[in-house]
């Protein structure tokens, strides 16, 4: 019995517990998903399943974070609560709502699906910090740049270089806030800035710094070359010039003879000018220049000091342009002293100077070596020509070269000895043709004992007639030899005789008139 009834007041223990059990749907948050710093936002947690008459608390937290409370409140029946934030940056990540029964502990708590939460901090005081050291330095050193903020968040980065922006590239290398630049030239000189910018909705905010940079070029080797000034009659001066092609100012130039510092000077170019005494026809030594513009020195090349007057004799040549039918078009004059430092050419046509270019000419100076007139053959060119050379520092006096005429019809005519080499050997020719037939007509003579051309036709014939002609008597001749032979295999013909008959008269009527004389 007591068993019994233990067991029925169990049941009903269980069903009365049962009976107060309920359930709690997941509640949602809604929300922005993006928020500007410091402004008020309000976030609601919604219940979608909820028992009825039961107070459900509603709080608002970070994910995986419960120790800091973002919101709370409750709500009876799933009536929407309303959360209000003053949004800082802790505020940014994925926000969860968490419900739970205020009162029935046997209804379990229920969490909301993550609610992301971008919270935007408007950029400012954007400061370029110079890593690599020193804002001025020379080519060839590593610049690296960072641009840093005071305030900002979710920011893109752009360099700009006087204005223009700065692509990436094998030796530019932009990476979000920084930019490194390797093996830096003088292009890379000059004002860098760096923009940060943010959005927040459709507003965009900007910052921007900016810092002069300057990469200098180191001096490059100088050119060294000196002119002569005449200051008197017997007093000169050499005028020496030291030029780099590159390399920033300021650059000290300075000049040696030999192991001697000569002078030196510090100017805001490229070049410098210095003067020194000079004395013509004499060595005075070897110059050289240095220039250095705060990274190393570079020296020129060493050159003598020393000028030689012009002096002759003055030599002209020239040669030819030969065109169609061996035509000549075109005449090439050259002009050179014996010796002279700094000679000047002169070319004279008719007395009259011809300057650097003409309608019919050109002058090529090549100096110290020579000058060089062109000439387009025509009417215009005719004339007489020569040259003048004096010292380009002094030109009270001169040396004058030969004279030459130039002329169309002289230059296309044929010349003298190419006419006598032509008739020479044409001579030469003749001369040798006829030597060789007087040496075969005296072999031919001594060979046949002096006798006639018809005495021995007449022999042969007889001979060809009787049948007995001895034919090793001319072996010495092929002709000869054949002519027989021929004979030999026609004697049958009866024109062949006759014409024998009348050789022989002919030879008899010769004999004749031979006896009787004159």
């Amino acid at each position: 019995m007591s068993a019994s009834l233990f067991v029925v007041i169990l049941g009903f223990c269980i069903c009365s517990k049962g009976s107060s059990w309920s359930t709690l749907g997941r509640p949602e948050v809604i929300g922005p998903s993006e928020a500007l710093v410091k402004s008020i936002i309000e976030f609601q947690c919604e219940p979608k399943i909820y028992p009825e008459n039961e107070t459900i608390l509603l709080q608002l937290f970070k994910k995986d974070n419960r120790d800091k409370m973002l919101g709370e409140s409750t709500s009876l029946n799933g009536e929407v609560v309303t959360m209000p934030m003053i949004i800082t940056p802790y505020h940014e990540g994925s926000l969860e709502c968490v419900a739970e029964a205020l009162h029935n502990y046997n209804i379990e708590p229920t969490v909301s699906y993550p609610h992301y939460l971008k919270v935007v901090v408007p950029v400012e005081g954007a400061e370029i910090d110079v890593l690599s050291g020193p804002v001025d330095f020379f080519e060839g050193e590593t610049l690296e740049l960072r641009c840093d903020l005071i305030a900002g968040n979710h920011v893109s980065y752009e360099w700009l270089l006087n204005g223009q922006l700065v692509s990436q590239s094998p030796l530019h290398h932009v990476a979000d806030n920084n930019l490194l630049i390797n093996r830096t030239t003088s292009k890379d000189s000059g004002s860098y800035m760096c923009v940060a910018t943010n959005h927040f909705k459709k507003t965009k905010f900007n910052s921007s710094s900016a810092v002069m940079i300057t990469v200098k070029d180191v001096v490059s080797m100088p050119d060294i070359s000196f002119t002569v000034l005449k200051e008197d009659s017997h007093s000169y001066s050499a005028e020496v010039t030291c030029q780099s092609t590159r390399g920033t100012p300021p650059v000290t130039f300075s000049l040696h003879n030999g192991t001697e510092l000569v002078a030196n000077i510090t100017i805001e170019e490229r070049s410098a000018t210095f003067k020194v005494p000079l004395v013509l026809g004499q060595h005075l030594g070897r110059l050289q220049c240095q220039a250095n513009n705060g990274d190393r020195t570079e020296l020129s090349q060493w050159i003598p000091l020393e000028v030689v007057p012009v002096g002759g004799p003055v030599m002209m040549h020239h040669d030819y342009d030969v065109g169609e039918n061996d035509a000549v078009i075109g005449v090439r004059f050259g002009c050179k002293a014996a010796k002279g430092s700094l000679p000047q050419y002169r070319w004279f046509l008719n007395k009259t100077l011809l300057h650097d270019r003409g309608s019919f000419y050109k002058v090529i100076n090549q100096p110290p070596e020579q000058s060089i007139l062109l000439l387009s053959v025509g009417t215009s060119s005719a004339g007489t020509y020569h040259c003048e050379v004096s010292d380009s520092f002094d030109n009270t006096s001169s040396i004058s070269s030969n004279w030459m005429y130039l002329d169309t019809e002289v230059l296309n005519r044929l010349h003298v000895s190419v006419v006598a080499v032509v008739f020479g050997c044409f001579a030469f020719l003749v001369v040798l043709v006829s030597i060789c037939c007087l040496v075969g007509a005296m072999f031919r003579r001594r060979k046949y004992g002096g006798r006639s051309q018809v005495n021995l036709e007449m022999e042969r014939m007889e001979a060809a007639h009787e049948g007995d002609l001895d034919l090793s008597e001319y072996n010495g001749d092929a002709d000869l030899v054949t002519m027989a032979r021929g004979v030999e295999f026609d004697q049958a013909s009866e024109a062949s005789v006759d014409k024998w008959l009348q050789m022989k008269d002919w030879k008899k009527t010769l004999e004749d008139e031979a006896v009787e004389g004159p």
